[in-house]
């Protein structure tokens, strides 16, 4: 049975890119966009001088990597305060988040020996969040269970004080803050392989499969 996709040949396929048009500024922005929100400081700089791109977000690439930082060494509260400084709606709008980076407060203050401290942060802090999403309640009663152990080695959730911990707290933080600066990159690239999935409905045609090579390939039936 013959296809009733419209075929498109490469030559044709090319003609129709080469007629777009994209002003050299817009890629300049794109470039800058990604080197701030990849958190490349020197490179960002540098690329600014070259292009005479300037970027507002700029001088928030050294503010992301602090919150990054406060959260890699523990610094929770500190953490938090600088997040609410870039941008309140960050855990305003993702309790997740918040409640993760409470729990992390919770694990420091276990590690550091202040049950005492610890039971009443719990308590205070995460119960009433924990009342209204199991999930969070679980997690809660996991992280609580560490004070019963002397020797957390034994523990079963002893995990939980792994500076992988730490880590994956830090990475969650650096990713939700990243998405608040509005990256441009990862956006132009799924809004690429969204129309393509359209257009293979109708069309057979040079597409991109690789994006990391962004090159044509002849389409297949």
């Amino acid at each position: 049975m013959a296809s009733s996709k419209k075929l498109i040949s490469r030559e044709e396929w090319e003609k129709r890119l080469n007629n777009v048009k994209i002003r050299k500024e817009d890629m300049n922005k794109l470039v800058m966009n990604f080197l701030v929100t990849e958190g490349n400081v020197e490179a960002a700089k540098k690329f600014r001088m070259e292009s005479g791109t300037h970027h507002i977000g700029l001088a928030t690439i050294t503010d992301r990597m602090a919150v990054k930082k406060a959260a890699q060494c523990g610094n929770v509260k500190d953490a938090i305060e600088k997040i609410n400084d870039l941008n309140p709606e960050i855990l305003d709008t993702n309790p997740q988040l918040f409640f993760q980076l409470q729990q992390q407060r919770l694990i420091e203050l276990i590690r550091n020996g202040k049950v005492e401290a610890a039971l009443e942060f719990a308590q205070e802090e995460l119960a009433p969040r924990a009342e209204e999403n199991q999930s969070f309640l679980e997690e809660l009663e996991r992280t609580i269970s560490l004070v019963a152990f002397e020797d957390t080695s034994n523990c079963p959730v002893g995990e939980l004080l792994d500076i992988s911990q730490r880590l994956k707290t830090a990475s969650e933080v650096n990713a939700a803050v990243l998405t608040s600066q509005n990256p441009k990159l990862p956006s132009l690239l799924k809004m690429l392989i969204w129309a393509q999935n359209k257009l293979d409905k109708k069309a057979a045609y040079p597409c991109i499969n690789d994006l990391s090579n962004a090159r044509l390939e002849d389409p297949t039936f």
